[in-house]
């Protein structure tokens, strides 16, 4: 980060609750799946997976995504947070509907609690995007990378718009297709139009710069927006109003060769890097390569729609978690050692620069324990798949128990970092 000016950065009291609340998210959903490990060889429709996945998707991935862009944007764009307040207010609204929504589908009590722990959640979703809109539209100049950003918004807003229904729809049944249909349709929006759209967009913008990159073609990353949006909408139209005609491997294939777009610039931009890679870049990378898993598995579904229900099922899982746990967290836990050191020591050290020696943000966490914590995450995506393909409940509970060391590791380089304490400055 440090290419860009920090005068429009928000107050860190605005962007460090959602790194706690993201890491101690982590924490327990790691420790929720190394309880209910079983839960992964079961139906994906079924009250402990719909608990744990709210948890990655809102308290762990969507909550540090929050945090991260209420810092980056305006850095990036050169403009001012529109509403420090309504960022607070936002992450309180998401904080306790994720916690309420949780709870309740853990317990699946599809009632009053549940309902308001969805309204609570949408309610921040909403904030959010208004505060992000707002912010954006101050931005003179408009690039693919905000096209990347605002769109990905939009995505979260139908997210979040279709997960409402579906929680109401428990309780009053109006929708006139099967719940499993908007599930799967909710499931895309927020993995493919929320999620994948958000990290090219930022990874787009971070990678080349902590690279030291120069001169990369941008035009990959515009056939990577189109073709993107473009199979997610004709998917969705697919689902809803075509769904005996067998295409959907066309749709999938036209994401596909978005998304493939967007790694030709990242591998542009590695081949022209000028910076060593160092442990969070080099985790930024694995979840790179691990977004073909995901890919792969996409396209082998939409391709053999007749395949046996038990084996489906488990091709599913892998689909999901690999989406999750595989491009998403490894990203996350790889950014979050480029980001959240660099705002922790422009707070403490930003009137003693250029006066006095201060330590370079990466000294504020431990590299052993980040090393330590990138090799158990990766024995973990690998149990986890293996065991979840070959139904072999040891290598899951192996990959749980891999994934819970990892977020214990995590955690304490997050603590280690937020409660870094400045050193005096030399008289």
């Amino acid at each position: 980060m440090e290419g860009f000016s920090t005068n429009n950065a928000p107050s860190p009291a605005v962007v460090l609750p959602h790194y706690i609340f993201a890491a101690l998210s982590f924490l327990v959903l790691a420790a929720l799946t190394a309880l209910s490990s079983e839960s992964l060889l079961s139906h994906y429709f079924n009250p402990v997976l719909l608990s744990l996945t709210h948890i990655a998707a809102l308290g762990w991935a969507s909550m540090i995504i929050f945090g991260a862009l209420y810092q980056l944007l305006p850095v990036i764009l050169q403009v001012n947070l529109y509403s420090e307040k309504l960022a607070i207010t936002s992450f309180i609204l998401l904080s306790l509907g994720t916690i309420i929504m949780a709870w309740s589908f853990w317990k699946f009590s599809i009632g009053y609690w549940l309902q308001t722990g969805a309204i609570l959640a949408f309610s921040g979703i909403i904030i959010f995007a208004v505060n992000i809109f707002f912010t954006a539209n101050k931005n003179k100049k408009w690039n693919i990378d905000s096209d990347f950003i605002m769109t990905a918004v939009f995505w979260l807003l139908a997210t979040g718009i279709i997960g409402i229904l579906m929680v109401f729809n428990f309780r009053f049944v109006f929708l006139p297709e099967s719940h499993l249909l908007y599930l799967k349709i909710h499931a895309h929006t927020g993995v493919i139009g929320w999620l994948l759209l958000l990290i090219i967009g930022v990874g787009s913008k971070l990678l080349p710069m902590f690279m030291l990159s120069h001169k990369i073609n941008e035009t990959k990353l515009k056939y990577a927006y189109y073709l993107i949006n473009s199979g997610l909408i004709l998917l969705i139209i697919h689902w809803l109003f075509f769904p005996e005609v067998n295409i959907t491997w066309f749709f999938s294939l036209m994401i596909v060769a978005g998304i493939m777009a967007f790694i030709s610039f990242v591998w542009e931009a590695y081949s022209s890097k000028l910076r060593k890679s160092d442990i969070g870049m080099k985790q930024s990378f694995a979840a790179i390569f691990l977004l073909f898993l995901p890919l792969l598995l996409g396209l082998f579904i939409s391709s053999n729609p007749a395949l046996e229900a038990p084996m489906l099922y488990r091709v599913y899982m892998v689909y999901g978690f690999s989406a999750f746990f595989g491009l998403t967290t490894s990203l996350i836990l790889g950014q979050t050692l480029k980001t959240l050191p660099f705002i922790v020591w422009l707070s403490k050290y930003k009137s003693m620069i250029g006066k006095t020696k201060i330590p370079l943000p990466k000294e504020l966490y431990s590299e052993r324990i980040a090393r330590w914590q990138y090799r158990f995450y990766l024995l973990a995506i690998a149990l986890f798949i293996g065991g979840i393909l070959m139904a072999e409940t040891i290598m899951i509970k192996s990959g749980a128990m891999a994934l819970l060391t990892t977020a214990v590791l995590y955690n304490i380089n997050v603590f280690k970092i937020l409660f870094h304490s400045a050193k005096k400055p030399a008289l």
